[in-house]
């Protein structure tokens, strides 16, 4: 919001041309994952109420924007006014209205509300000497988002009835001229449950709030109606932050030095492994190859070590071509999507100031980049000696999404069952299909069309006609051995990472380090690469030539861990008790698993594949 020095003058007088509305965004809890409009508790409205428009993003996260009854004029303190304008008639609650609130208090619900695209913040510490507050430095506070609903004092329910907003204002300088331009830079509120005898209001809805040492809180007997006021109050102050740093107070929320600290540390930790792994396998492949190249004692060669024995059966087609170079396209689709949405984000164009820009923005990018994972998948599937390519292009356009989409629609059941605003609306839903189909699938099977037409992929070996024999593989061998150690390394780069995804999607707090996520992101494709060419090598030395399926499945190794981490999170950080919130979380997190599976598994199977066909083009083959 920007207003002039002269607007203010006048609005101070009128109070209409500076006047605007708080809005409501939701209600949220990390003990239930179920997001709730404002207006699903008796809350004081105003004459007509009126929803935002919202993207896509919104919508899929639960938001739904209204306008409220709180009326706010620039820099035009309110001392205490009554809500729902009955000063003499207090609100009363049924006792279904009673016992809804106290749920909700149990369950430790935020309210979140919005200020010129502010959301509201709580401050962590309050402090009753103000003195005391104006000396401690400023990034030293930490805050909350939204505020509580209510408290709990052993079996007794209070509400927050009254709120105390402080909105901070910067005032610049306009150029030659000797106006001022103010803009609204934090949006704070102090919540506080105050008696209804204790909120003495007149008939002009005007109230006044008693001594903090002599009020009593306003409680909610589940079991009986109620009666209370529910009021507000409005205090500004300037400040030096700058209308471009207003959101800094909102993502500073965590620690950052200890992400700092973490994310160096991962980093150095994963080059040096890194480093060790491709100096051992550059060397050994070396001595490899230049044995090989020995016209003379080749037979002794041949006898210490095995990958150039399998040359003939290297690149025989696996099994289900088609459902490996599908679940591959689908990975090139995630691939592209994540990699343009991070670096897009990471450029400041998809910060947490645009409301579901992020969402939108990776839901559009997965539909627009199926012509990138159909090309793909065609032409492995050619190279694999696959034919009905029509078929095939289906199976890459409906396989992951239609798992993702059945999995979401049973979740979405059940949270229209407790018709929370989390539920995805019907008409979303049919646009998503219409998305899905009218411009993912045809896409994808132009990319299939193209990719298959062109030539397959050139193998450097001839593929023999009957297959070698594998010899017995030693335990260690074994895939699920391979899973467990290849997916150590690249867990070990995104581990810090995940902390804050998962606190970002769980805990309702934003996500704003986009760039270290970038580097990250590069780290992850690094140490998967690494350590997938270090596997298949190892399988190769063993005599195992089926490498393309379990290069697939050891690569992605890192989401098992990824699982194991949620159930420790989910263990020891939230507070779910209940059926519904944990069916809901272990059905997303299995989501957020597979395709994270798809994601390793493709940066990891092509990074094998260019290094099979790299060492068996470097050797002579009879």
């Amino acid at each position: 919001m920007v207003l002039r020095g002269q607007e203010i003058i006048w609005g101070s007088f009128l109070g209409i041309i500076l006047l605007f509305f708080l809005q409501a965004v939701k209600l949220t809890s990390s003990r239930t994952q179920l997001p709730y409009e404002y207006y699903s508790l008796p809350f004081c409205r105003p004459s007509e109420i009126t929803y935002k428009a919202e993207n896509l993003g919104e919508v899929l996260r639960g938001d739904r924007i209204v306008n409220t009854p709180f009326q706010v004029s620039m820099n035009v303190e309110k001392k205490c006014e009554v809500l729902c304008n009955f000063p003499n008639k207090p609100v009363t609650l049924t006792v279904e209205q009673s016992k809804l609130i106290a749920e909700r208090i149990r369950e430790d619900y935020y309210v979140h509300l919005i200020a010129d695209n502010l959301p509201v913040a709580t401050r962590l510490e309050f402090y009753s000497n103000r003195e005391e507050e104006e000396k401690k430095k400023e990034k030293d506070v930490q805050f909350e988002h939204g505020y509580r609903l209510g408290f709990m004092d052993g079996n007794k329910f209070y509400l927050h009835n009254h709120l105390s907003f402080i909105l901070y204002y910067h005032r610049e300088d306009v150029e030659e001229s000797q106006e001022h331009t103010y803009r609204v830079v934090r949006f704070e509120v102090i919540p506080q449950s105050i008696k209804l005898e204790d909120l003495k209001a007149d008939e002009k809805s005007m109230c006044t709030l008693p001594e903090a040492t002599g009020s009593a809180p306003q409680e909610i007997d589940p079991t009986k109606e109620n009666q209370l006021l529910f009021t507000y109050s409005v205090h500004w102050e300037e400040s030096d932050i700058k209308w471009a740093s207003r959101w800094d107070t909102y993502l500073t929320m965590s620690d950052v030095q200890i992400h700092w600290f973490s994310i160096i540390n991962s980093v150095v930790v994963v080059f040096f492994l890194s480093g060790i792994l491709s100096m051992i396998i550059i060397r050994t492949l070396r001595k490899d190859i230049a044995n090989y190249n020995k016209e003379d004692d080749i037979e002794d060669t041949m006898e210490e070590s095995g990958w150039k024995l399998v040359h003939g059966d290297v690149f025989r087609p696996p099994q289900y071509p088609m459902i490996l170079s599908s679940l591959l396209g689908s990975g090139i689709q995630l691939f592209c999507m994540i990699l343009i949405v991070i670096f897009v984000a990471m450029l400041g164009m998809l910060s947490p100031s645009s409301r579901g820009a992020l969402m939108t923005t990776a839901c559009f990018l997965f539909m627009f980049m199926g012509v990138f994972g159909g090309f793909f998948a065609g032409r492995l599937y050619r190279t694999l000696k696959g034919h009905r390519w029509k078929k095939g292009a289906f199976c890459t356009a409906t396989l992951y999404p239609g798992v993702v989409f059945g999995i979401c629609f049973v979740l979405n059941c059940f949270i229209w069952g407790k018709h929370s605003s989390g539920a995805v609306p019907f008409p979303t839903m049919v646009a998503l299909l219409c998305m899905w189909f009218g411009i993912s699938l045809p896409l994808v099977y132009l990319g299939y069309y193209f990719g298959f037409r062109k030539q397959p992929y050139d193998n450097p070996v001839r593929t023999n006609q009957i297959p070698r024999q594998i010899p017995e593989q030693r335990w260690y061998m074994n895939k699920f051995v391979g899973i467990l150690m290849a997916g150590i390394l690249p867990f070990g780069a995104m581990f810090i990472e995940l902390f804050f995804i998962f606190s970002a999607i769980w805990e309702n707090q934003f996500y704003y380090l986009f760039g270290f996520l970038f580097l990250v992101f590069i780290i992850l494709v690094v140490s998967c690469s690494q350590i997938s060419i270090v596997m298949v090598y190892f399988q190769l030395c063993a005599e195992d030539y089926r490498w393309w399926w379990r290069t697939f499945l050891v690569s992605g190794g890192s989401a098992f861990y990824v699982l194991i981490y949620a159930v420790f999170y989910f263990v020891n950080k939230l507070d779910i008790v209940e059926f519904i919130p944990s069916l809901l979380y272990f059905g997303y997190t299995a989501l957020m698993v597979l395709s994270f599976w798809l994601l390793t598994g493709t940066i990891g199977f092509y990074a094998a594949y260019m290094f099979v066909r790299k060492i068996y083009a470097a050797v002579k083959i009879d």
